[in-house]
């Protein structure tokens, strides 16, 4: 089938090239791009036989809002568009209303498989109506993993990067998770090789994983990782999974403290810390260290 695919980058290049090996036609559009295929949204809707269905790799928010819009002036009737970005999920109904209003049909899809997804494929998790994903379906097989798994119709709009939104969470908690424990081995005296024991783990534990094989190929690259600062930014999906636990009632305190844990390391002196060890000193007379 053809394909319209707007934004090429990391992700989205990787995806053009995954779909285009499967026989499939990809017209890719990102501005100011050289590998672009197309130079502007309507030479790109120009170049697809109706009904088309365009995909769209955009930053979340206002730029993907920003090209619904666009698109929804130049599409016709019985087309669809796919949001396969990391958009949050109270966005998905808005767009679906904004383009059922056009009879264009919308698709939500959470996309995990990062800068491997193009030999290993991507897991995919979309929502929307039997009809409209049934369109992209082609698109999806070609994505997706080989074997039985790694893509999920996983409800109505939204549901796929709800879904999506509760993977990354859970990431969050597994990575903080590998993080504290190597921390703490790298702190004994008793471990001599901590990246051997990472290793060690790789086969017959309860914790080998992806994340795990990534982590000793961290090590392997930077043994101490002496070369990296402590800083980890947060994609917005970790603070929407702790917001949705809050609107639904349910606790999320391991997602909810690796959260937490990655706007410490935004601290390079830590306010909090200051006033723990101002009253360690006023009620113990624990010592206190001057500022830098």
């Amino acid at each position: 089938m053809e394909l319209g695919l707007v934004g090429l980058g990391r992700m989205g290049g990787n995806m053009r090239e995954r779909i285009r090996r499967a026989g499939h036609t990809v017209v890719g559009y990102a501005p100011d791009t050289p590998g672009a295929d197309v130079h502007s949204l309507r030479d790109l809707v120009d170049a697809l036989a109706a009904p088309r269905v365009v995909w769209l790799m955009v930053p979340a928010g206002a730029v993907t809002q920003s090209v619904v819009d666009e698109l929804s002036r130049l599409l016709s009737p019985g087309d669809v568009i796919v949001d396969g970005g990391n958009s949050r999920w109270t966005d998905d109904a808005k767009h679906a209303e904004q383009l059922a209003k056009l009879d264009i049909g919308f698709v939500d899809c959470g996309v995990s498989g990062g800068v491997w997804g193009l030999e290993n494929g991507y897991a995919l998790m979309y929502g929307g109506a039997d009809e409209h994903v049934a369109k992209v379906k082609p698109i999806f097989e070609a994505l997706k993993p080989e074997g039985e798994f790694g893509s999920v119709h996983a409800g109505k709009v939204g549901a796929g990067h709800f879904a999506k939104m509760v993977h990354n969470g859970i990431e969050y908690a597994m990575m903080q998770a590998f993080a504290e424990g190597w921390e703490l081995l790298e702190a004994a005296d008793e471990v001599t090789d901590v990246r051997e024991v990472f290793r060690s783990w790789q086969e017959g534990t309860v914790i080998r994983s992806w994340l795990l094989d990534l982590a000793v190929r961290a090590l392997d690259d930077d043994e101490h990782l002496d070369q990296l600062r402590g800083y980890a930014a947060d994609s917005g999906e970790g603070r929407w999974t702790v917001e949705a636990a809050i609107d639904n009632a349910v606790p999320l305190p391991a997602i909810t403290a690796s959260l937490f844990a990655r706007f410490s390391s935004r601290q390079e002196d830590s306010p909090q810390m200051k006033m723990v060890a101002a009253l360690r000193n006023q009620f113990g007379g624990h010592a206190v260290e001057g500022s830098k």
